[in-house]
């Protein structure tokens, strides 16, 4: 029986400034067989041309990065399934470990570790702090780049359609379906939202999000805040 397929799903908008190094960096995998999806939310900026030009899958969608990651899944054709942003790059053998990951053990989910990419050295202290929490924890977070199976995305609905904290809520109910598969292997992701808005002034803003979104506040109030 042939190795099961991965499909990456890439939610973008407006992101052709990076999307040919993203297709760039996953040219490896592509020559792995694995299916490259650009959800895009209605760009403006010459994404699509891009993406279309480094070989990717282009499904057009509305714009959210829940539902667009959404609309890359139904569009996909492996039965694995990894989303991933357009300003974070994956190992180069991430096909394999995701195999394993998912094929040796109990778990049918699971997220890499992350290293944020800048100049503060404290980003380094955060990106440790976020792997560990989430291995405490079993939340993981976009960045991290989630994979999953496809059974597992059906059973759980997809990504809930709300405009923030869509990785936390899809982390809350994997969950109920096994503990996720953490990676020690690391993707790495940009940090400039880090490095424009301040390190100390971020860190502080999505504590503050996060714990009034545990509080039950609505994603979209909480949305206009992190703008």
């Amino acid at each position: 029986m042939p190795p099961a397929r991965l499909s990456v799903v890439i939610p973008a908008l407006n992101e052709a400034a990076s999307m040919a190094a993203a297709l760039q960096a996953l040219a490896p995998l592509a020559a792995h067989g694995v299916q490259l999806l650009v959800a895009d939310g209605g760009s403006m900026d010459g994404t699509v041309a891009l993406a279309q030009a480094g070989g990717a899958q282009v499904v057009h969608a509305q714009r959210g990065r829940a539902l667009q990651m959404n609309a890359g899944a139904h569009q996909a054709s492996g039965d694995m399934l990894l989303f991933l942003h357009a300003d974070t790059r994956l190992p180069p053998d991430a096909d394999r470990l995701v195999q394993q990951a998912l094929a040796k053990g109990p778990q049918v989910w699971g997220r890499f570790d992350v290293r944020i990419e800048g100049k503060p050295r404290m980003l380094r202290v955060i990106a440790t702090f976020m792997n560990q929490r989430s291995r405490w924890t079993g939340i993981a977070t976009g960045d991290q780049s989630l994979f999953m199976t496809r059974a597992a995305f059906d059973a759980v609905g997809g990504f809930p359609a709300q405009p923030l904290m869509e990785d936390i809520e899809m982390s809350v109910r994997l969950l109920k379906l096994s503990r996720p598969a953490c990676l020690r292997a690391r993707v790495i992701t940009s940090g400039r939202r880090w490095e424009t808005h301040g390190v100390w002034r971020t860190v502080l803003l999505m504590w503050r999000l996060r714990l009034a979104y545990w509080r039950g506040a609505a994603p979209e109030q909480l949305a206009a805040h992190y703008k």
